[in-house]
């Protein structure tokens, strides 16, 4: 594929992606505009519902009112100058004369003739307006006499009722001559009025769709306008978040977004001088650390001279030594005590490195299977750790951080766990996959989360150990600078398991170690192996 196709087909799914994230109900800017549209869409259907009725009310009542008082006019002038027995000529000439009013309706006449029969006469002729088309509850309001009292003073009166034929509107009117005569019957198509309706129904839902478009793109506007201080205020706390410290919003204007505006530069600004005050003490700190570290080495390494010394008295009291029964045991405890805090200022030493981020990696390509079991030699562990690791295993590694991290392992669960302790190697992926169990208590459960943290004691009655509860820490930031990890876990068998996961070939590598101490194999941990398990992380 071209870099040109590429480009395009990137293009077409970031513009998806966005018109996606546009479209989704979660969005504020999609709710914005649902909220105004159904706002816009229900006034204007309601606007335009009652116009709607309101119009058709006024059309359809000015009509009729036209519509039955020219019929009862005609009544009156034409129908009533009939005889009270007409013939039905005479009904259908008086029904033509009727029709030709200008409202142009339909007439029918009933009446009945000298013989006593009922005759018809219609404006349409005999296929014209018929009885038939008259409801029958119209009828018989119209023939029904009412009683008469003083509020009704006549026995008949004007009836009429809005029918529909063939999706056609009709008015029905009808009426009897009052004094004897015919009774009327009247015929009144509305469809001009229907069409007209129909035109005003279609005026207001075209005004209605550009209501709720207006209401759309209004909506849409307001929601860029209110939205795009929020998306910036988004993008600054997400540049906060990251750790740019100096990330400040612009303020303009004097309502509540840009109070929210001023109120997270505030907040940013007095977060960045905390940040600044606790990097500040941080920083002291550690250089006191190391300043304390490198000072305490002087007269350690005195004391450690001397300590040597008395360890050789010590070694040859048995033949003929000067030392009084009474003071060997202080002198054990000066010795191994010394022993003890030099250990602690090599621990601190090491971890003040990694904390000023000054510790680098010396590479090398080590064969692991070799690493482990010269490890275990120099510490004479050979009979307490059954190793399974199969020589050939290759990897780029810095192998005094590597001794550093199996020393405390492999000690760690010498001292906390129990024998046999199992080490063994494997290769997953890229990775180079070192598991270590032993076969003790394991770890409780309170305690797993905090194995690897620095200066923990898994038991508060016993805060004064051997260890310094640093090693398992410098352990972990060891695989951390080589790009891997250590876990902490116990084995559904029994025992604790420790597994430690390293790159095959770390990257970017370094040539030197910036601290300028990077010779040597303690790091942290000793070389004999009765100062080799000082690593604290087990009950």
């Amino acid at each position: 594929m071209t870099e040109e196709h590429q480009g395009g087909s990137r293009g077409w799914t970031a513009a998806r992606k966005g018109v996606w994230s546009w479209l989704r109900f979660t969005s504020l800017r999609l709710r914005l505009v649902l909220v105004f549209g159904l706002v816009a869409l229900t006034a204007a259907v309601s606007a335009s519902g009652i116009a709607y009725w309101l119009n058709r009310e006024a059309v359809l009542t000015r009509t009729q009112d036209a519509v039955l008082r020219d019929f009862e006019q005609e009544m009156q002038n034409r129908a009533g100058a009939l005889s009270e027995h007409p013939t039905q000529d005479e009904l259908q000439h008086t029904a033509g004369q009727m029709a030709n009013s200008s409202q142009r309706f339909g007439v029918l006449l009933v009446a009945e003739n000298a013989d006593g029969d009922t005759v018809y006469g219609s404006s349409g002729g005999l296929d014209g307006f018929a009885l038939a088309d008259v409801p029958e509850s119209l009828r018989t309001a119209v023939n029904k006499e009412q009683k008469l009292t003083s509020a009704n003073k006549h026995p008949y009166h004007l009836y009429w009722q809005r029918i529909t034929d063939d999706d056609t509107p009709y008015l029905v009117a009808g009426t009897k001559v009052i004094g004897g005569g015919p009774t009327g019957y009247m015929l009144k198509s509305l469809e001009p009025e229907a069409k007209d309706l129909n035109s005003l129904a279609w005026s207001l839902g075209i005004a209605t769709a550009l209501a709720l478009l207006g209401s759309a793109l209004l909506a849409q506007a307001l929601a860029t306008t209110v939205l795009k201080p929020v998306h910036r205020l988004g993008v600054a706390a997400r540049r906060l978040g990251e750790g740019r410290l100096d990330t400040r919003l612009r303020v303009s204007g004097t309502d509540e977004l840009a109070d929210l505006s001023r109120t997270f530069n505030s907040a940013a600004e007095n977060l960045e001088k905390r940040v600044a005050d606790m990097a500040g003490r941080e920083q002291a700190s550690r250089r006191f650390v190391a300043d304390m570290s490198h000072e305490l080495r002087t007269p350690l390494t005195a004391l450690t001279a001397v300590t040597e010394v008395l360890e050789e008295e010590l070694e040859f009291e048995g033949e003929g030594g000067s030392f009084d029964p009474m003071v060997e045991p202080a002198v054990r405890l000066v010795v191994s005590e010394t022993r003890r805090l030099n250990d602690l200022v090599e621990n601190l030493m090491e971890v003040t490195r990694f904390d000023a981020g000054t510790a680098r990696l010396v590479l090398d390509d080590v064969d692991v299977a070799d690493q482990i079991t010269a490890c275990i030699d120099a510490r004479a562990w050979l009979d307490a750790v059954d190793l399974d690791a199969e020589r050939g295993i290759h990897a780029r590694l810095d192998p005094r951080r590597l001794d550093v991290i199996l020393a405390n392992l492999i000690g760690n669960a010498l001292k906390h766990g129990g024998s046999p302790v199992r080490v063994s190697v494997a290769r997953a992926d890229d990775e180079i996959v070192i598991r270590v169990r032993d076969h003790g208590p394991g770890i409780p459960e309170d305690v797993l989360p905090h194995v690897f943290d620095r200066f923990y004691k898994a038991s508060a009655s016993r805060p004064r150990s051997e260890g310094s509860g640093l090693g398992l820490s410098i352990a972990v930031e060891n695989a951390h600078i080589h790009g891997g990890g250590i876990t902490a876990e116990n084995s559904p068998e029994g025992g604790a398991v420790f597994v430690l996961r390293l790159p095959q070939d770390p990257s970017p590598p370094t040539d030197e170690d910036a601290d300028g101490d990077g010779g040597g194999s303690s790091g942290g941990v000793p070389d004999d192996g009765s100062r080799g398990k000082d690593a604290k992380g087990q009950v």
